[in-house]
């Protein structure tokens, strides 16, 4: 008897019910011709838009040309050339690469090199961080409670430290701030002492947690803390690098130089590439075999990445993430002031949080589905997130974006926001 045919899982579900056909620009379009606006660019990969004729040329050449160029067995000209490329956007200092495929990879990556090359056992990490859902990356992700759900006990060696949510903390940004350090100094004489700690891993401004920042004032406290102590920090970059925050990388609005750079998403517009970047004297001290992967570096990934560059330099990208960014935040800001559902606007540039809550000020994740719903209905897709039933309607357009394309989407917001009342 022949087998039933195959279908999708279950455990991994789509936020809407769209089955798109084809994409282009700002644009997706399911099987009936329907056109939606793209406010999500598949969370943040998409920064050039959806099928950029400059990255599509690219990739249809290397297609033609190399394919797999395996990775631990011999280089090629896309790999060295995107590793050249991508150490030139890179803080001083960091130019030793290593590409993977997901930014899980990449974080597992930087995990071992920590341990490597410090010799010590323990990573901090940050409350309501997001580092990957691999084992390793999963022990370092506070997110949300459901990530870790029947997979516990994970991965030892690792401590969370408060992040200066000031929303969350219920405190002013200050005394958040001063309330997150002192809790940091508390935890290096409670639970992992300076010499058994390798590495902080935080995002500069947090993903899944709903487009939290960190700021000056703790980062450059988290540097000093490391600089003292010998401790690497590492800066998760998936998310709020490559450009998403108005600059090209999250950590430059802190004023702060990290030891090792995780990047993935935006960096090569839609096809699996990621990067962990250290400066050489620490790279140097990882175990040799301790890197490797079959997919990693793959070259038409890299041609793609190469051509993104191109795009975001010769179109402006970053700045107009700046720009189209203000003029977001603006407009959502208005809507806050005539609507007490909503009960926060945070983020910077084009990734940019709106927390949702009842009339009781309780996170309210059902009205932000139907937001969600409303505003599909009306030609935008658009995803949540948030630790309580995805109360956080995040904001994430593709760098590409213009004023009118902002002006529309945030029109269709609002109706979605009146209409799920």
């Amino acid at each position: 008897m022949a087998n039933a045919a195959g279908q999708l899982s279950p455990l991994m579900k789509q936020s809407s019910g769209i089955n798109a056909a084809r994409a282009e620009g700002m644009y997706i379009y399911d099987e009936s011709g329907q056109r939606y606006m793209d406010f999500t660019s598949g969370i943040g990969v998409t920064g050039t838009g959806h099928c950029h004729p400059k990255v599509v040329a690219a990739a249809q050449k290397q297609v033609a040309t190399l394919v797999h160029g395996q990775y631990a067995i011999m280089k090629h000209p896309p790999l060295l050339e995107m590793a050249e490329k991508l150490g030139e956007r890179m803080p001083e200092g960091l130019t030793s690469v290593f590409f993977s495929n997901a930014g899980t990879e990449a974080v597992e990556a930087s995990i071992r090199l920590a341990r490597q090359a410090t010799g010590r056992p323990n990573i901090i990490t940050f409350q309501g961080c997001f580092h990957g859902r691999t084992m390793g990356s999963l022990s370092t992700t506070t997110s949300s409670v459901g990530l870790r759900a029947g997979v516990q006990p994970i991965m030892g060696g690792v401590v969370v430290a408060p992040f200066p949510n000031a929303f969350r903390l219920r405190m002013d940004e200050k005394t958040a701030t001063e309330h997150c350090l002192r809790e940091l100094d508390n935890i290096l004489h409670t639970q992992s002492a300076p010499a058994e700690t390798a590495a902080m891993l935080i995002e500069p401004i947090q993903g899944e947690a709903g487009y939290v920042p960190a700021n000056t004032e703790f980062m450059k406290g988290l540097r000093e803390i490391c600089d003292r102590h010998g401790i690497l920090l590492m800066m998760d970059e998936v998310q709020a690098g490559y450009g998403r925050s108005g600059l090209f990388w999250g950590h430059q609005h802190f004023d702060v130089v990290p030891d090792v750079v995780i990047s993935a998403k935006g960096l090569a517009s839609g096809f699996p590439l990621s990067a962990m970047v250290a400066r050489q004297d620490i790279m140097e001290k990882g175990w040799p075999g301790s890197q490797g992967g079959t997919y990693g570096g793959n070259a038409v990934a890299c041609a793609a990445a190469l051509a993104t560059l191109e795009v975001y330099d010769e179109e402006n990208l970053v700045e107009n993430a700046a720009v189209q960014g203000q003029r977001l935040r603006k407009h959502l800001d208005e809507i806050q002031a005539d609507n007490p559902a909503i009960v926060d606007v945070r983020g910077k540039g084009l990734m940019i949080g709106t927390e949702i809550a009842d009339a009781d000020g309780n996170p309210d994740g059902e009205r932000a589905a139907r937001i969600l719903q409303e505003a599909e209905k009306r030609g935008l897709v658009m995803i949540r997130c948030g630790a309580y039933g995805g109360q956080i309607i995040r904001w994430l357009p593709p760098l590409i974006v213009n004023g009118d394309q902002i002006d529309e989407g945030v029109n269709i917001f609002a109706d979605a926001l009146k209409a799920s009342a």
